[in-house]
């Protein structure tokens, strides 16, 4: 059954062979270049071209390996100097690059949803807590997990390795799901080490390992084990960075890893915190400044994705430094003092952590903080993209058969992650594929239990992506606003998606410190 899964998926990946494909097809292919052609000392320092290595160095590894297949089908690509280069060799060698490592997320998918089923059913037996057993199905995780809409058009349209990454994050879940914790923060540390996104979940797997690995035992072997955690992580680091330390570039190695200024938001704004943010500076200049305002180039330059800093111009400008705290603080304190406070021996304790601190040592508390800490990163984060929605998306697919509350939020959230990367998709063709992913999106949930578990405003909100979409993408031209205001669809599409995210936060927050 897994196989034959695994090849119609692959089969549909083929398929995008020809879409479109974005500037992170030429980021790649340059770092190929740059892997292949330069020393290792020049990697994080190359001035030759604008895409610069901005992943950890366990990637640009990564890119080396793939250089010396490349080398044998395009030499050409593996040239500094070609800027913009893309042969029909060169898209295929890319394009499979992303199927063949897809394998990972295959992997990781299936070795997740058996662990994760085998350890619900176990519990189940002891509290009666979850849903049915005969309704927990590994293959529809997996079918969940490998058919994601997202990753798709993110990975074999757009053009990114996501899926490969997501696989390791799997194999480290799938690992502390069965008890097997070194072997589990050994992956992540990996995991990090290819891409510093992750180190948003770091939290969840810090409290958990602290409190029901190593403090679960007497204090002598909470301190080896201890112990023997810092060294894996220390020992996976070193390995990776070690030749840029031994070099003396690690602070340009750093540099090219927290890139502070590219602005608050992204190409387009994310469906975050800042989307509504930026939404209100925009309508309170509208307000209480001039009307025209909203066609200047200051407003507009907050979606075009540029390297650069913006300032609002009604509401105060938000640095970095905000949005980390921020992050951190919505991490360890509570969003709300009203919601729920804990006070144990004179000290105040983050809801969030402290219910992982104090669980059962049950492993999908662990999952359901993985959630929170992607979702909270998400939400607050600096120059979030668009697909980092897809940190708390993955991990919230493995609960779907435990509770109603998880389900009905994995619907939303998967859905908004799958409508949020439709503007990355402007071509007329891709259109098509757009209503044809959303239709068929919608008309599967509907015709599920998980559907059903939402109330009726959540579902009017699905359903009101449909006429969303035909605004932005259709009726936008028709009423000719298009070259009016070209970046009102995506402030609104923004908008739109980030007050479903920030209810869906807000909800799940509540749940899980209550529950």
């Amino acid at each position: 059954m897994a196989s034959s899964l695994h090849i119609v998926i692959t089969c549909l990946k083929l398929l995008l062979l020809p879409s479109y494909y974005s500037t992170d097809f030429e980021v790649h292919r340059n770092w190929l270049a740059t892997t292949y052609s330069l020393p290792v000392s020049q990697w994080y320092s190359a001035k030759h071209s604008e895409w610069t290595i901005d992943y950890p160095p366990l990637f640009a590894w990564f890119e080396y390996f793939l250089a010396q297949i490349a080398a044998f089908v395009d030499y050409d690509m593996l040239s500094i100097h070609n800027h913009n280069y893309s042969s029909d060799a060169t898209i295929l060698f890319q394009r499979f690059s992303v199927i063949i490592t897809d394998f990972m997320f295959y992997y990781g998918s299936r070795k997740c949803a058996q662990s994760i089923a085998l350890l619900m059913k176990s519990t189940k037996n002891k509290k009666k807590k979850y849903l049915d057993e005969s309704n927990i199905s590994v293959f529809v995780i997996e079918l969940l997990l490998t058919a994601n809409v997202t990753l798709l058009l993110i990975d074999h349209v757009h053009f990114q390795y996501n899926g490969f990454l997501f696989g390791i994050l799997l194999i480290s879940i799938s690992q502390i799901l069965k008890g097997e914790n070194y072997h589990g923060a050994v992956w992540f540390t990996i995991l990090l080490n290819f891409k510093h996104i992750y180190l948003y979940l770091a939290p969840a797997y810090f409290v958990y390992l602290l409190r029901h690995f190593c403090l679960k035992k007497k204090i002598q072997f909470a301190l080896i084990r201890l112990i023997n955690l810092g060294l894996i992580v220390l020992s996976v680091t070193a390995i990776s960075f070690g030749p840029f330390i031994f070099n003396g570039q690690i602070s340009q190695v750093f540099k090219q890893l927290f890139p502070f200024k590219r602005g608050l938001s992204h190409a387009y704004w994310a469906p975050n915190f800042w989307a509504l943010y930026n939404t209100a500076d925009i309508g309170a200049k509208i307000i209480y400044k001039d009307y025209d305002l909203i066609k200047s180039n200051n407003s507009a330059s907050m979606t075009r994705g540029l390297v650069q800093e913006f300032e609002h111009t009604v509401l105060p400008s938000i640095t970095p430094q905000i949005t980390f705290i921020l992050t951190i603080v919505f991490m360890l304190i509570d969003i709300s003092h009203i919601a729920f406070e804990v006070l144990e021996n004179g000290h105040w304790y983050s809801p969030c952590l402290y219910k992982l601190w104090k669980s059962n040592s049950s492993p999908i508390d662990f999952v359901r903080c993985l959630v929170l800490c992607g979702l909270t990163s998400f939400m607050f984060g600096w120059h979030v993209h668009e697909k980092a929605l897809l940190l708390a998306v993955i991990p919230l697919t493995l609960l779907i058969f435990t509770t109603t509350n998880d389900c009905s939020m994995f619907t939303i959230l998967s859905t908004i992650s799958t409508y949020s990367v439709f503007p990355l998709l402007f071509k007329p063709f891709e259109f098509i594929t757009k209503s044809l992913l959303l239709i068929v999106n919608v008309s599967f949930l509907y015709n599920t239990d998980r559907f059903k578990s939402l109330n009726r405003i959540e579902k009017l909100y699905l359903i009101s992506l449909g006429p969303l979409l035909l605004l932005t993408d259709v009726g936008w031209m028709v009423l000719r606003f298009d070259q009016k205001y070209p970046f009102l669809p995506l402030m609104l599409t923004s908008f739109h998606n980030s007050i479903g995210v920030f209810y869906c936060w807000i909800k799940y927050y509540l749940y899980y410190i209550c529950q």
